[in-house]
């Protein structure tokens, strides 16, 4: 375990010795890849909760993680939330927290803002939407069922969202079939934030069985911040509805203190 101090240009060699080069998307370069790499990432407390009673937002991760965190959304395509993160915290996905750039630097790549919302629920005007109409902000992606609300798909269109449907069964979106829409898309790279519904739909595919017989993934780095605090029995954690031998298994990658939190680094052992 080693600790690290944050650079002001560039994103922290933690992240480039985990994830790669300091840039999106070329983490699975090939028309034979089906799917984005996928980054799943969070932060959370001593006691495992990452959201607050009734999934009220938490600000667990200090300054300098915080700002880690905004370092590797500029790695990746697209950042990827459920909709009770899109409605509990009304967040903006973007990288207003690293140094400002002068005007004749390169901006910070945004990525794309990717919402899970199987019965569009988004609020039209919430921030990400009103950051993409005023040019600060990429258009968001909204991921619905088939069965989602004529109307509300009209409005959040009119807003400016693309919307774009995947396959519902047992009311929740089928997770491998979002992600080969989404490389269909030109999406190379996934950086997956929750909350606590969709970590649990991340680590319940992962691993799988793919139809060659070689077993895989769907998750390739697991990056998870943990505070220093204990957020109680009335805090939110996540799960995997799996247990024993179906629970992913992982090989450590790294460990480093960043700040006052320690961010740990894993991938799958398959």
């Amino acid at each position: 375990m080693s600790t690290s101090t944050l650079p002001t240009s560039e994103p922290p060699a933690f992240l480039t010795d985990v994830l790669g080069p300091a840039r999106p998307g070329p983490r699975l370069n090939s028309d034979e890849i089906t799917r984005p790499y996928v980054t799943l990432t969070f932060a959370q407390s001593l006691d495992g909760k990452i959201a607050g009673k009734a999934g009220k937002q938490l600000i667990l991760s200090g300054r300098e993680s915080m700002i880690m965190t905004h370092w590797m959304r500029t790695m990746h395509d697209a950042i990827l939330i459920g909709i009770g993160t899109a409605l509990n915290d009304n967040p903006q996905l973007n990288t207003r927290h690293l140094p400002p750039r002068s005007s004749n630097e390169e901006r910070y790549h945004l990525p794309r803002p990717v919402i899970l919302d199987t019965h569009l629920r988004l609020h039209p005007e919430c921030k990400l939407l009103i950051n993409y109409k005023s040019g600060t902000g990429r258009r968001p992606w909204v991921i619905c069922s088939s069965s989602a609300s004529p109307l509300n798909r009209a409005t959040l269109e009119k807003a400016g969202a693309r919307i774009i449907e995947v396959t519902e069964r047992d009311g929740k979106l089928l997770i491998p079939e979002l992600l080969r829409k989404l490389r269909s898309l030109d999406i190379r790279s996934v950086m997956v934030e929750g909350g606590s519904e969709v970590i649990g739909s991340f680590l319940a595919e992962a691993p799988i069985d793919r139809e060659d017989g070689v077993l895989s993934s769907i998750v390739d780095t697991f990056i998870v911040t943990v505070a220093p605090i204990f957020v109680g029995d009335d805090g939110v954690g996540y799960g995997t509805g799996l247990s024993g031998d179906q629970i992913p298994k992982l090989q450590h990658i790294r460990t480093e203190v960043i700040g006052k939190d320690t961010v740990v680094a894993a991938k799958p052992s398959l």
